[in-house]
């Protein structure tokens, strides 16, 4: 089992950034492909970004191409998203999530952290 625990939301002003990361307990973080997923008030989550077990390999939502970048450091056990462009329909609950597969570009994963907000504002 892994547990992921979100940090560095909050509210920024369109166009700005935040980076958000992820901490995950256990001694096999690098087994896991590592994710991040958004739900926004009255929608259902959405994939956002994903990376395999090395970080060898990425995959993003058309939304958030060219703008969102994840990265992990297995060392450290953590995954982080750099969320640069900001738009407000960036605006959602933004989950951290891990599978014992090697990449997963949907909402299908096997681990979730609690959630933490990012607020984008016009």
């Amino acid at each position: 089992q892994v547990q992921l625990v979100e940090s560095g939301g909050g509210l920024v002003q369109a166009g700005g950034s935040l980076r958000l990361s992820c901490a995950a307990s256990g001694r096999t973080f690098s087994s896991y492909a590592m994710g991040w997923i958004r739900q926004a008030p009255g929608k259902e989550r959405e994939f956002v970004a994903a990376i395999s077990g090395s970080g060898a390999n990425t995959r993003y939502a058309g939304s958030v191409k060219g703008r969102f970048t994840i990265s992990r450091d297995n060392a450290k056990n953590t995954v982080s998203l750099q969320m640069n462009s900001l738009k407000p329909e960036d605006t959602a609950l933004y989950y951290c999530a891990a599978s014992i597969r090697p990449i997963v570009t949907t909402t299908q994963y096997d681990y979730w952290g609690q959630g933490i907000q990012v607020t984008v504002s016009s």
